[in-house]
């Protein structure tokens, strides 16, 4: 009597008890490949999956074909290299952001494009040529297509390359653009003024939130509104559900040095954490190439009883993962790989920092326990040491 078990022959219920056990996306694509019936009893796009920890969207490569499509995410969980057909992400594009999966990606038009490379849907948010201070945008003008309105009601013109360049600095999104029956609201934070503007699910055009021009450093989604954090620390809280959005202040004391400022969701508690950076002087070919590198993080909590940010050592077994990526807190004992306490972090800071200039990117993982810092060892150096594409990205690939 033969005691093999036909697996295709299990109840379609049970495929289902099986699959909603699954944690990790990669455990599920392969659940559903095992047979046709298991395929066909489980959803394409789950919804029961968690956040998954971040893959490093990497820089196109320096022997890579110019005019390949195909960009490399490195997952830190398991070193390997994960390579996506993505188009939108040309050498003429620009990507602003990494919110719940998407990629917010520019290019010399108005458009504003977001993608999600695992499942390769595309939407559109409203076009540059939408915000408040856009008087007037006039593409057969070469070079000053845009008409900017500044706070003091000065004008100046701007070219599309510049508008994809410098407009904006971040997008993060308050929910995943996947899901249909939801209205996510995004939000961009726009570098040279430090305005926020915001736009729903569906709007032609974007919103100024005229309050909350000055809390620009970093932007997350808590607890239904928008916080946004200004360079010494205080907090707006921004509400956009209403007709018009609602901004009411937390007036923590001011924090004293750091050169950015990061705003995080941890469980129950928003954590701020503060970026100290150093110049470094290199000579390279007879030109002295000076750039900036990260020395240290500190991280806070926020005591609503007294509103004062309190130093934390520790963060209670987790991961954070900063840059130019929507800032996010992972239990580190969910993923292998993942250190505990520590934060991952890539380059958000600015622009012309590698702009042309040679050497390395500024990433790495800094402990928080013992203030060490150190590089990313599975990061392919050798074959994305020239700074002049853009530097790497956390991304966190999700199927909804």
């Amino acid at each position: 009597m033969s005691n093999s078990v036909n697996w295709s022959d299990l109840p379609p219920e049970l495929h289902e008890t099986i699959a909603k056990k699954l944690k990790i996306h990669k455990d599920y694509i392969h659940f559903r490949s095992v047979c046709l019936s298991w395929r066909n009893s489980t959803p394409q796009i789950p919804k029961h999956l968690p956040s998954q920890l971040p893959w490093l969207m990497l820089p196109r490569g320096t022997n890579q074909d110019p005019q390949s499509n195909l960009r490399s995410f490195l997952s830190i969980s398991d070193n390997k290299i994960h390579r996506i057909n993505l188009p939108e992400d040309s050498d003429n594009h620009r990507r602003c952001g990494s919110s719940h999966g998407w990629l917010v990606i520019l290019d010399q038009t108005p458009k504003i494009s977001i993608v999600n490379p695992i499942t390769q849907s595309k939407q559109y948010l409203p076009p540059l040529s939408s915000f408040p201070n856009v008087t007037n945008f006039a593409p057969n003008e070469t070079g000053r297509e845009y008409t900017i309105k500044t706070s003091d009601d000065d004008v100046y013109t701007c070219s599309s390359k510049e508008m994809r360049d410098s407009f904006i600095k971040k997008v993060i999104f308050s929910s995943s653009p996947s899901n249909e029956n939801v209205d996510y609201y995004a939000l961009a934070v726009l570098n040279q003024t430090g305005d926020l503007a915001y736009c729903k699910k569906g709007d032609q055009s974007w919103k100024f939130i005229d309050d909350a021009n000055s809390y620009c450093e970093d932007v997350v989604y808590y607890k239904d509104c928008f916080y946004a954090v200004s360079k010494h620390g205080t907090i707006a809280k921004c509400d956009v559900s209403g007709r018009s959005p609602s901004v009411s202040f937390i007036e923590t004391q001011r924090q004293v040095g750091g050169d950015m400022q990061y705003l995080v969701s941890l469980k129950d508690e928003l954590l701020l954490v503060t970026r100290y950076t150093e110049l470094e002087f290199n000579m390279d070919h007879n030109k002295l190439d000076i750039v900036y590198k990260t020395s240290e993080f500190q991280v806070y909590k926020l005591v609503l009883n007294g509103l004062k940010w309190e130093g934390v050592s520790e963060l209670d077994g987790h991961t954070l993962f900063l840059g130019e990526n929507s800032s996010m807190a992972f239990c580190a004992s969910d993923f292998p790989g993942c250190k505990r306490d520590c934060i991952y972090f890539t380059d958000d800071y600015s622009e012309w920092n590698y702009d042309g200039a040679n050497g390395n990117h500024d990433l790495g993982v800094y402990d928080l326990g013992n203030g060490s810092l150190e590089a990313l060892t599975c990061y392919p150096k050798e074959s994305y040491n020239v700074r002049r594409w853009p530097p790497p990205i956390w991304f966190s690939p999700s199927l909804h």
